[in-house]
């Protein structure tokens, strides 16, 4: 049982957009878990709610919401929530130096899943992304200038990647002489031999504007499927649209059961989000990746796989059903080890087994 007395606690902070950075950091926390430590999730939003879920029992301190608004092209998103991403930053560095005051003496450490704000002078702390280097057209070098500004706040980066950057490509490559550990492909999910019983799953995400228009698309077109089909919605609102006999809807699933699905599907469809990719990764999973308009990332993300011979891909506003029998790549399934992340835990924070 935990001594209060002495530091045994983490903070988990991941940025809330979609739930790709909130479900990469599942097996962070229960790594902490294993080694007899207490995290503490940080959070805000929709990504606060999907961890609650995961996590009912468990600590956690709500952070300030960026209230960003989304357009369709991701620079230009960028330059119109510059005040509002400051403003966060700002804000949530507040509530952490307030709560790392109250609480000082049971903090071991603090992980920042891309949470620029999230750090502390007198606390270990450990920053994790895949995208030392943001894709964003002309404003690239200033962006990135001021990320690894952030970076540096931190003892060290973890990029879950392989070294040779294998699934994130330039996005993960260290040309800046940053502290980076290259974690591994990291993953909730496990491989599992079990029977196929859909054809084809369908895993809408990311932010809420640009999901609906995905599930909007999935509605016109997968009359057009002939098999079974289980579309995971990806929100905790509840949808009035009727699909089609063949196809099983549902608003989300906890980690154990959409592991179960992905596991139990032929193909999949979903956005390029990292955390997806991993996930699919890990799974051996054949996948087609429609990104998410304007979002430079994932756009990048996509072409890159299929150009590595991963998976295929297709822009939404080109994305037709009959397109998944158009393979350009066939998916190879490189063999790829889970992340062995305990042993960068107790390393990063100097952690004693309980």
């Amino acid at each position: 049982m935990a001594n209060l007395n002495y530091k045994n606690k983490i903070i988990v902070a991941p940025l809330n957009w979609g739930w790709g950075h909130a479900s990469r950091c599942i097996p962070i926390i229960k790594e902490i878990m294993v080694l007899g430590y207490i995290p503490v999730i940080a959070c805000d939003g929709s990504a606060l709610d999907f961890l609650q879920k995961e996590f009912p029992n468990m600590e956690t301190l709500e952070l300030p919401t960026y209230g960003i608004k989304y357009h369709q092209y991701f620079v230009w998103s960028m330059c119109l929530n510059i005040p509002k991403i400051v403003n966060g930053i700002i804000k949530e560095q507040a509530v952490i130096k307030k709560y790392i005051t109250e609480h000082k003496k049971e903090i071991v450490g603090i992980i920042s899943d891309n949470r620029l704000g999230i750090y502390h002078s007198e606390i270990p702390s450990v920053y994790i992304t895949h995208q030392l280097n943001i894709k964003a057209g002309i404003l690239s070098k200033g962006i990135n200038k001021i990320h690894h500004y952030f970076i540096k706040k931190h003892q060290e980066c973890w990029v879950p990647d392989e070294e040779n950057s294998l699934y994130s490509g330039d996005l993960s490559k260290n040309t800046s002489n940053l502290n980076i550990q290259y974690i591994g492909v990291l993953s909730r999910f496990k491989k599992q031999e079990i029977p196929t019983k859909y054809n084809l799953l369908v895993l809408l995400s990311g932010v809420e504007g640009q999901r609906k228009a995905l599930e909007d698309l999935m509605f016109k077109e997968l009359k057009y499927f002939k098999g079974k089909i289980l579309l995971v919605r990806g929100t905790l609102n509840a949808s009035t649209k009727v699909f089609p006999s063949n196809v099983v809807v549902v608003d989300y699933l906890l980690s154990k059961d959409l592991e179960k699905a992905i596991n139990a599907s032929d193909l999949v469809i979903s956005r390029s989000g990292y955390s997806t990719i991993m996930d699919l990764v890990i799974l051996e999973k054949r996948a087609f990746y429609i990104p998410t308009p304007g979002q430079t990332e994932q756009e990048y993300l996509a072409s890159y796989l299929q150009r590595s011979n991963i998976a295929n891909f297709s822009t939404q506003k080109e994305f037709t059903i009959d397109l998944l029998n158009k393979k350009n790549v066939e998916g190879s399934f490189k063999k790829t080890s889970q992340h062995c992340i305990s042993e960068y835990l107790i390393k990063a924070f100097k952690l004693s087994p309980m």
